[in-house]
């Protein structure tokens, strides 16, 4: 019982934070187009190992190149899983579930770290209010296992932060600059606003920080052309080809754009919830949180400025905001029995359940987000052939293949997959596809056979819940009219 304490006091909270983190993952394990590379180059580095030209993205490499060391650093640390998921003939849907465990075990260890800094820099009560405050928001905890860019770097954005807290300002840099020249060239907008800070208040020194930046920016320089020149088989730095094609060129507006002020009106109040209103109390409360919040305020700020805007962009600041909200909520709880704080008491518990509620519906949403995914699955139950066929063919479309569908999806033989672009509706008659996944209900040549739906919308009414899903359907499993085995078959229908 004893050990059975000391282990909880040590762990529970990571116990508590990895395993809603997992549930999303066994919940919702599908991945959507901007997981697409990392994801694809797991699947690669896992099966394909040395053989480049099988690689996915050689024929599939997307509008700008990423970089492999991320990817290749989680599958190492997956591949055992792998193995043994393969030693026993598990589909490979289980190696997604793998790759993704694992990456979000980096990303929660790297977020423990800064928690124990939390711990000793602000007291235990305010820990324990930060993992509150982390469990009941969805963001955070549900993108920190999926591939994107900007996770792999939010885990070294962590790391920096542990070393910010520490008083090991250099290092904390450092970090920094890894995750700006290897993952995402936007961190520079955090590592600005820092360096400048802690050159104001003089925990630095101009000529040691500009001496250690360089240095660790020559040594990811050079690690990032040695593993992307080989594996896109071109000299290539990647992260700098993001940045002039986003900065420079300013094409990233061509997937939309958004307000200046839509990071604080939408995408921070949807992933803060209740810490939202509680952070900005935070910051009147303590004095000694705003030398850490100011930098990364000014990071959103900065990043305003650029009109394409996704949430996952500024996931990196969540965990300073949070903090403080978990000062507001400490200071709070203390003085919950003194007549004004009562009902500032009561308010945060009813921002707390509305908070919950909200990760609750975010959930259900994103569950229903991914219906390719979920089709792709179906029709694998359903699609065998009986006759003497060698191979049945699928052919994913552009929207299916950006909805939930990797190659982690795809089964062995008989089945065959072809992601081929650019094919006309009307040319699918006269190619010998078996089965199409297609956002068309209706394509001459085949039958549509059934239809998966996807989150559309929500909807207010009066009763409890007060708010439902709208779905309607997304993505449509088509069989080939020439094969009677599939057309005479009983099929759900669309």
């Amino acid at each position: 019982m004893a050990l059975n304490s000391k282990f909880m006091q040590l762990y529970g909270y990571d116990l508590l934070l990895g395993s809603i983190a997992a549930f999303y993952v066994f919940m919702a394990p599908y991945t959507k187009v901007e997981e697409s590379f990392n994801v694809q180059a797991m699947h690669d580095i896992l099966y394909h190992r040395h053989q480049i030209e099988k690689y996915d993205h050689l024929e599939f490499p997307g509008v700008v190149p990423r970089t492999f060391i991320g990817a290749l650093f989680v599958s190492i640390l997956a591949s055992p899983f792998v193995l043994a998921a393969s030693l026993l003939h598990l589909p490979k849907i289980y190696s997604l579930y793998a790759v993704r465990l694992v990456l979000g075990c980096i990303i929660l260890s790297t977020l423990r770290l800064f928690r124990i800094q939390i711990r000793k820099n602000f007291g235990s009560q305010v820990e324990v209010f930060f993992v509150i405050l982390t469990a009941l928001q969805f963001h955070m905890l549900f993108y920190c296992t999926r591939p994107l860019p900007n996770i792999l770097a939010f885990g070294l954005v962590n790391l920096a932060y542990d070393y910010w807290f520490k008083g090991s300002f250099y290092a904390a840099l450092n970090y920094l600059i890894f995750a700006t020249i290897v993952f995402r060239c936007d961190i520079l907008l955090l590592v600005s606003p820092l360096g400048l800070e802690l050159l104001l208040s003089r925990s630095i020194s101009l000529r040691k920080a500009i001496l250690s930046c360089l240095v660790t920016a020559l040594f990811c320089i050079g690690l990032t052309i040695l593993v992307d020149s080989v594996l896109w088989r071109k000299l290539l730095w990647p992260e700098l080809e993001v940045f002039w094609f986003n900065s420079v060129l300013n094409r990233s507006s061509e997937w939309g754009t958004h307000s200046f002020l839509w990071y604080f009106t939408s995408a921070l109040p949807r992933s803060l919830l209740a810490a939202y209103p509680l952070f900005l109390l935070g910051v009147l409360l303590d004095r000694r949180i705003r030398f850490y919040v100011i930098p990364v305020l000014s990071f959103v700020l900065l990043y305003s400025k650029l009109p394409h805007k996704e949430l996952r962009f500024i996931i990196s600041s969540l965990p300073i905001f949070n903090l403080s909200a978990a000062i507001a909520a400490s200071r709070i709880y203390n003085n919950r029995k003194k007549s004004f704080w009562k009902y500032l008491h009561v308010a945060m518990l009813g921002l707390f359940l509305i908070s919950l509620g909200c990760t609750v519906l975010t959930f259900m949403a994103s569950y229903e987000n991914y219906p390719s995914g979920h089709a792709l699955k179906a029709l694998h139950k359903m699609g065998h052939l009986t006759n003497n066929s060698k191979e049945v063919w699928v052919h994913i479309d552009t929207f299916s293949a950006m909805n939930g569908i990797s190659r982690f999806c795809e089964n062995n033989e008989p089945w065959r997959y072809s992601k081929e672009e650019g094919i006309l509706l009307q040319e699918f008659q006269g190619r010998n596809f078996t089965y199409l996944l297609s956002e068309h209900a209706l394509i001459h040549g085949y039958k549509c056979l059934f239809s998966t739906k996807g989150f559309s919308g929500a909807r207010l009414h009066v009763g409890f819940p007060p708010m439902s899903l709208v779905k309607r359907p997304k993505v449509y499993v088509h069989g080939n009219e020439a094969n009677e085995e599939v057309i005479y078959r009983t099929w759900p229908g669309c």
